[in-house]
Order: C-alpha cells, then structure tokens, then sequence
C-alpha cells in the first residue's frame, strides 16, 4: 500500500509541478505589479474592515477561517520534513513559495469572490468549482475539482493533522492514540454540526490565539539564542545556493522540499484559501483577494520561519542525503517531525519543550482538520446544486470523522504521502484553471485601486468591467 501510494505522489509532485507552482507565482506577480509588495499597508488596513452579515462572515472571520487551513502540522512537522530531505536551504525555498504565492492567492481568493453565490440555506458559497464552471464554462473541469477536493480535504488531509497530534501527544503526556482520536473526533463533530458560522467564530477565537502565542515563545528562543540568529539567516542563504559544501548534495532536492512543503503550508494556488475567501461580506472582491494575499505572508514568513529559526539556532534537526546517507545527524533516532521542534525548545526551556509543542499542535492542526470539512463541504454543496442529495453533506460529516479516526492510528509515513497527493492534484487542477481565468482578477484589482486613488471606497461593478456570469455581484447591483 505504501510504496503504491509513494509512486502515485512521485507522479503528482515530478518537477513539472514545482515549476508551475514557481512560474506561476512569478507571472502572477509581474502580472500585479508585484501587488504583495505594494498593497501591504492595504492588507493590514483591511483586516479589521467590513462586518459579518446573515450571508456571509466579516473579513477577519474569512481570514481566521482561511489562515486555520493554511497554519497547520506543514507549520511544525512539514518544517522539519523539508529540513530533513532539503537542508536548511529549504526553508528559502519556502520563502520563495510564500512571496511569489501571495499574488497567486491574491488570483484565486479574487475570482472566488466574483463568482460566489448563496446556497440553498442563503450562506455565501464559492471556490475554484464554481469560477471554472461560471468563467470557464466547463461543468466537467468543475466537477473534477469538486471531487478532488472533496476526496482530499475530506478524506487525504485530515489524516496528516490527526496523525501529528496523536503523535506529540503521544510524546508529550504518554497519551495512547486511540485516545486522541477519540477526543478529536468528539470536538470536531461537535463543531462541523454547527455550520459555517460555528466554524467562522471558532476560528476568529483560536487561530490570532494560536498563532500569536507560537510565534511569542518562537521570539523568546530567538531572544535567548540571539548571537545564532545571524549564522542561521547565513546558514539558509548559503544552503539554498550550494555555498554550503556540506549540503551541495541536496541542492535540488532544497527546492523540491521547499516548494512542495511551502505549497503544503501556506496553501497559494492550491485552491483551497478561494472556499472561505468567497465567504466574506464585502464591497469589492480585491478586498478579500489582498487579505488572502496577507494571510500566506502570516502562514510562511511569520509561523513557518518561527519554526525554522527554533530548530536551526539550536541544531535540533537531521539531513538526509539521497540512498539514506545520513548528513547530518544531531537528532540520533528521530524521525523528520514534531520531535525536532520539541527537541528545540527543550534545549533552551528544559521541561517545556514536549508539552508547548503538542498543544501547539492540537491548536494548529485541530482547526485546520475544521477549515479542511468547510472546503469540502463547499464542493458537496457545489454538487448537490446539480444532484440535491441533502444527505450527502451528512456523508461527508461522517467520512471526515472516519478519516480522523484513521489517520491518528496509521504511520506518519502514509499519512503524509496521501496528504502529499491531495494537495498536488488540487494544485494542478486551480493552477492551470487560474492561469485561464486571470483576466477578472486583474480587472478587479485596476478597478479597485482606480476607485481608491480617486478616494472613494470601492464597489464592483462587473458589467463594466465586462465581467460576464458574476450574477451574485449583478443582483446587488439592482437593489
């Protein structure tokens, strides 16, 4: 089963994908003017605008709910995988993957919000599904995604959270994994029969919580390492282009681990960040796509490089060369995960280091296994409007809770490597589709920065932008 399921990821993820996830983060950018670097003051100033309506969650809620599916195990465990097979110059490599990847979700966030629309219970609906099937006009490319993303972010990727939380646990506290599924899977259901607005306001409370108490004890160790943080910074630079002669043998496989755990990480161009962004209350869809944009920089910049920094300026981590060769070895037993980043901070707060990790974990992974329901309970949505199988969502509800269950008790191995391939068949099908349908997003965002130029708060207006099937966006027009 597993070498089966390694082969199917070594297809997905060949290099074909790393350098269409590069190329078109790079083009997405050229095509913005480079917006992730100009419109920065505007993705903080949007944050606290815009308030929640019976539709549709305010934009911090969008982004909570956004940034609880990009910040995750990728920000603990998928670190210190890409350290292990790439070397320190992975962790630039991700840098790179976040920069360029913020005009990418700038692109995706942007068209969801275009082509939303309200669902049988009147809540706002949206994501690659239904800009191909409105903008592209495909219905068979739309149900592709549906079901790719339904399968993945229902059944592939909640097995990769659920196996890092049972496994710090297990580290931590000597908690038997059978018990953590259990605990799991009560919380999350208690929390996916409540619906979108449980989500929105659970995740508006935890992930700023979450987020901001890693990155304090991240500073702390930082603060207590201080005289490291240069010769790290050098360290990465170095390794990223082959200066480092210890680890010129996984030059190559440094960006490979870079890409595929950044895209892992932060989710650009991956097509799952589009699903909350659309459900937003907003006046002009180039808000959500500059907020989406910032919440890749939140994800990679601030959580991940936390991360990084923690397991670098202590040592805390092994290299891998190809064929096994050990490189380097200061973890003797340890495999490629959580353990380095306890390891970590236990070298510099000794008795800490297990238990802040696995909390950080159960917070990090818990609400990404609660953002990964609402995604692909948007595509069962997205399908039933075809179908009208209302029982489907229970299906999903179930299935997710089974997968959970699952993935706490099998291999970390297997785990990641399904994960792996749910999150590369989604990028291959949004990314091809967001280089096709780009031309609204563009428009949307001169439209955006003409009206603020001219000091007025922007409204679309899709007719004339010549934006055609934006029916959601027609009819507020009318009212």
């Amino acid at each position: 089963m597993e070498s089966f399921v390694n082969a199917v990821n070594g297809l997905i993820w060949s290099k074909a994908l790393i350098a269409l996830c590069l190329g078109a983060g790079l083009y997405f950018s050229i095509r913005t003017r480079f917006m992730q670097v100009r419109g920065v003051g505007e993705m903080l100033r949007l944050l606290g605008s815009g308030k929640a309506s019976a539709s549709g969650v305010s934009t911090f809620q969008a982004l909570a709910m956004s940034l609880s599916g990009r910040v995750g195990t990728g920000n603990i465990a998928g670190v210190a995988t890409a350290i292990t097979f790439g070397g320190p110059g992975a962790v630039f490599w991700m840098w790179v993957v976040a920069f360029l990847g913020a005009s990418t979700a700038y692109v995706e966030s942007t068209l969801a919000q275009i082509y939303k629309e309200r669902d049988d219970s009147g809540q706002y609906r949206g994501g690659p599904a239904y800009y191909i099937e409105k903008a592209m006009g495909s219905r068979v490319y739309a149900w592709l995604f549906a079901v790719s993303t339904v399968i993945a972010t229902g059944l592939l990727l909640p097995g990769v959270q659920a196996n890092s939380i049972a496994l710090s646990m297990n580290v931590a506290w000597g908690v038997a994994p059978a018990v953590t599924a259990a605990g799991i899977v009560v919380a999350l259901g208690f929390i996916i029969f409540g619906g979108v607005k449980r989500i929105a306001h659970f995740a508006q409370i935890v992930v700023p919580f979450m987020a901001l108490a890693y990155i304090l004890v991240a500073l702390t160790i930082m603060f207590l390492n201080i005289h490291q943080v240069p010769e790290v910074v050098s360290l990465i630079l170095r390794s990223a282009f082959g200066a480092e002669a210890a680890f010129g043998a996984v030059l190559g496989l440094a960006v490979e681990w870079g890409v595929k755990r950044g895209i892992y990480s932060n989710e650009a161009g991956q097509g799952t960040g589009p699903h909350p962004a659309a459900a937003a209350e907003v006046s002009h869809p180039a808000k959500q796509g500059y907020v989406q944009a910032f919440s890749v920089y939140v994800d990679t910049l601030l959580v991940c490089s936390a991360t990084a920094f923690m397991i670098l300026s202590t040592g805390m981590y092994n290299v891998m060369g190809q064929a096994g060769a050990v490189i380097v070895e200061n973890l003797p037993g340890v495999e490629a995960g959580p353990g380095y980043t306890q390891a970590a901070v236990e070298a510099m707060l000794p008795g800490y280091g297990a238990a802040f990790v696995a909390l950080a974990l159960l917070f990090f992974a818990f609400t990404t296994i609660v953002a990964y329901y609402y995604m692909a309970e948007t595509n069962v949505s997205y399908i039933n409007r075809q179908v009208h199988r209302p029982w489907m969502v229970l299906l999903l509800r179930i299935g997710i809770l089974a997968a959970v269950t699952y993935g706490t008790v099998r291999s970390a191995n297997l785990a990641w490597a399904l994960g792996d391939i749910g999150v590369g068949l989604m990028a291959w099908l949004n990314i091809v589709a967001i280089l096709i349908l780009q031309k609204p997003a563009l428009a949307a965002l001169r439209d955006y920065e003409k009206q603020k130029k001219a000091g007025a708060e922007p409204v679309f207006d899709p007719q004339a932008l010549g934006i055609r099937n934006a029916a959601f966006w027609e009819e507020r027009l009318k009212r």
